[in-house]
């Protein structure tokens, strides 16, 4: 499985549900690579030092004689799991593919040598529908969705929807929705109850029992270079990703 892990809206827990969703299934020795897609790189620095990069994502991607291959590195504290890092040069790649015949087909084309190697692949996106994103939803063969639980959580979810949809008709015809994951969970207050309410609406049985709530725990673990399940394996973090892992592997 390819998993493809996208919202363009910022700030509603895809990095954090990438990192740990891939540390999940690691944890389960279920051989996992994670891509990051994202120019901010912050799923790269939740487990690899910056400084010593050669070469990453980007490269896989623009050049011809780098392979995804030589991009990857090993998470120190997960030994199932290995990274495809990301750095800033990501953000320019729009404009180095513009009129590339095979724009769209980058990433689907660099994962065919290395696809084999693994039982799962999970790629984190940035926030925006553009040629990344893309990437991402060609080359994958499922796609979940994080939302937010506030009060616009369901803004912008239409186009996200259409254009996997549009991906679907031609670009990649067995790309399927997994599911959406609601994050950032207070159950203590009425919103996020009427937002659960107003998310099932809209994805029905596609959205998964577990929810992610606020975490400061899930927060602080990045910072250390950690996932959840090696910062604060007893946390509700480390038990929720864990459920929604299990959620995870049950649909495929």
């Amino acid at each position: 499985m390819i998993l493809a892990i996208t919202n363009q809206k910022g700030g509603v827990g895809k990095t954090t549900t990438a990192i740990n969703v891939a540390a999940a299934l690691a944890s389960k020795n279920l051989k996992t690579l994670l891509i990051d897609l994202d120019p901010q790189a912050n799923s790269t620095l939740t487990f690899l030092e910056p400084d010593p990069l050669q070469a990453t994502i980007y490269q896989a991607l623009t050049e011809d004689d780098v392979s995804i291959a030589e991009t990857v590195a090993q998470v120190e504290k997960l030994p199932a799991l290995e990274i495809a890092p990301s750095s800033i040069h990501l953000a320019k790649i729009e404009a180095k593919l513009l009129g590339e015949i095979d724009s769209y087909y980058r990433l689907k084309d660099a994962l065919e040598e290395v696809r084999a190697g693994y039982e799962y692949i999970v790629i984190d996106t940035p926030p925006t529908l553009g040629i990344i994103t893309v990437n991402a939803l060609v080359a994958a063969t499922h796609v979940l969705i994080p939302i937010q639980s506030s009060y616009f959580a369901l803004e912008g979810t239409d186009d996200l929807l259409e254009t996997i949809d549009k991906i679907k008709l031609r670009a990649n015809p067995e790309l399927q929705i997994l599911g959406a994951v609601l994050t950032l969970y207070d159950k203590r207050t009425k919103l996020s109850k009427d937002i659960h309410q107003q998310v099932k609406r809209v994805f029905g049985r596609k959205l998964f029992k577990t929810v992610i709530s606020k975490s400061v725990r899930l927060e602080e673990s990045p910072a250390y270079r950690e996932s959840i399940f090696t910062f604060s394996p007893r946390s509700s973090g480390a038990f929720e990703y864990y459920k929604l892992s299990e959620e995870i592997l049950s649909r495929v």
